[in-house]
């Protein structure tokens, strides 16, 4: 194990709360494992772990996130992304492919929509040939998570939305079943409409949307 990780993980270990624990394992349907460190308490943790630490060499960088990946516990996994959330503005264009891996792997919508959200959405900003490659395969994959990344992605862009984009990938998505994908499409819809809530009312009305997505669209645009 990276010397960096041993030390990262000594550090939430010593601060393990196993009442706590069952509880967090409970909200996300007993699918993973918790320390049992609640959020605030973690990125307290992980703020004091980097200042003493520093941040992980670029060279290292894709071993120690995928370490953190197959760690059993949770929080391990929010500490791979905090650890790429602090670097992200340097990692190389092809760093997008051990993105995708930790998308595709232990995949539940708390790892996915971090990544997509900030690592994805930053990346692909500061890399087209890259946002190229990745999300013309993404948008039409068959893997549920790369889909609701690429419909995902744009959250933080505010005014530099590619709205025809968002539209396009949407429209590929019709006729879903998938909850999770109905529901990104609604939550993409509505932080859009925070910059141009014109333009979202015209598409929702426009679009033969589900139940689901026009219902989470709509929610602050209702007259």
């Amino acid at each position: 194990m990276h010397p960096y990780v041993v030390a990262l993980k000594a550090r939430l270990e010593s601060h393990a709360d196993p009442i706590e624990a069952p509880a967090m394992k409970k909200y996300m349907r007993g699918q993973f494992e918790y320390l049992g460190i609640k959020t605030p308490a973690r990125v307290a943790l992980q703020k004091e772990f980097f200042a003493a630490a520093g941040l992980p060499e670029m060279a290292d960088l894709d071993a120690i996130l995928r370490e953190l990946w197959v760690l059993p516990q949770r929080e391990y996994q929010y500490a791979a992304i905090g650890v790429l959330g602090r670097v992200q503005a340097q990692v190389p264009p092809d760093f997008v492919g051990t993105i995708e891996h930790l998308i595709v792997t232990r995949s539940w919508w708390d790892t996915v929509d971090s990544l997509a959200a900030s690592a994805v959405g930053t990346q692909f900003k500061r890399h087209p040939k890259a946002k190229k490659k990745y999300l013309t395969r993404w948008r039409r994959s068959e893997n549920i998570w790369l889909r609701r990344t690429a419909i995902l992605f744009q959250l933080n862009h505010k005014d530099q939305t590619d709205f025809e984009l968002l539209c396009e990938i949407i429209r590929e998505n019709l006729g879903s079943r998938e909850f999770f994908i109905n529901k990104a499409i609604g939550w993409s819809l509505r932080q859009y409409a925070r910059t141009d809530p014109r333009a979202v009312k015209k598409f929702v009305k426009a679009t033969p949307l589900h139940a689901l997505s026009r219902r989470e669209a709509m929610k602050h645009l209702e007259d």
